[in-house]
């Protein structure tokens, strides 16, 4: 693996560990002393995770700003534009499968604690739209797809090369009761990263997938709602004759 590779790796986990100090320090300069300390505590994490990652992408970036400019990735457009939006839909596609196969198989009910603490912060704060939805995904494609599988598929087969990488990029979300779902999506991105040979695919149809869920389990959630029942009435209405 290639020397910058490990410090974009390191960055990473000192992001992803950055929070237990991160959050304190916040709360100790008594940024947002005028809320209850539950809110508090949110609104710390909330401005903490935006600026954690918003410092890593940044750091990623420079540390691969000469493969950028030596275009180590020709990019057929017509083909990428394709696979990128049919990307979002095979992601979907293999995320309802896994789920299920969750529920069917295992007895998993579907919804995530997760993704629902996530989803509580983004309404707090629309302002993490940009990590659950940018910020995160480009990283997250950028470790687990161009480095981390990037560098087994020049070892060993596309399975073994995706399923080694998925199931590291599934457990970094703590998940586990899920992690057949994060699994399956991983596969995807994998697929989308070998088919193309470019890694902006795979972070188009992830940052376009992650934004198309959180729109819809926050600012159309109402709507959705309201739909559903709607539907469920028309269907006791028909059920009735």
């Amino acid at each position: 693996m290639k020397k910058h590779y490990w410090y974009i790796i390191l960055t990473y986990i000192l992001m992803q560990l950055s929070g237990i100090l991160g959050i304190r320090l916040l709360l100790a300069l008594g940024f947002f002393d005028d809320k209850p300390m539950q809110e508090a505590s949110q609104y710390a994490m909330i401005y903490w995770t935006i600026f954690s990652f918003s410092v890593a992408l940044v750091i990623t970036l420079l540390l691969l700003r000469k493969e950028m400019n030596m275009r180590t990735e020709k990019v057929h457009i017509p083909q990428a534009v394709f696979w990128s939006i049919g990307g979002i839909f095979l992601a979907m596609f293999a995320q309802s499968m896994a789920g299920l196969i969750e529920m069917k198989v295992f007895g998993i009910k579907p919804g995530s604690e997760n993704t629902e603490f996530i989803v509580d912060l983004v309404r707090i704060s629309p302002l993490l739209i940009l990590v659950t939805s940018v910020i995160g995904p480009i990283l997250e494609e950028i470790i687990f797809r161009k480095i981390i599988f990037g560098t087994l598929h020049k070892r060993f087969n596309f399975f073994l090369s995706a399923l080694i990488s998925s199931l590291i990029f599934a457990a970094v979300h703590m998940d586990f009761v899920h992690i057949l779902i994060y699994t399956a999506m991983g596969f995807v991105f994998a697929f989308l990263y070998a088919r193309t040979k470019t890694i902006l695919v795979p972070i188009i149809a992830h940052v376009s997938m992650n934004t198309l869920v959180v729109l819809m389990q926050t600012v159309f959630a109402d709507k959705i709602a309201e739909l559903q029942k709607q539907a469920e009435q028309m269907q006791f209405i028909f059920g009735g004759f």
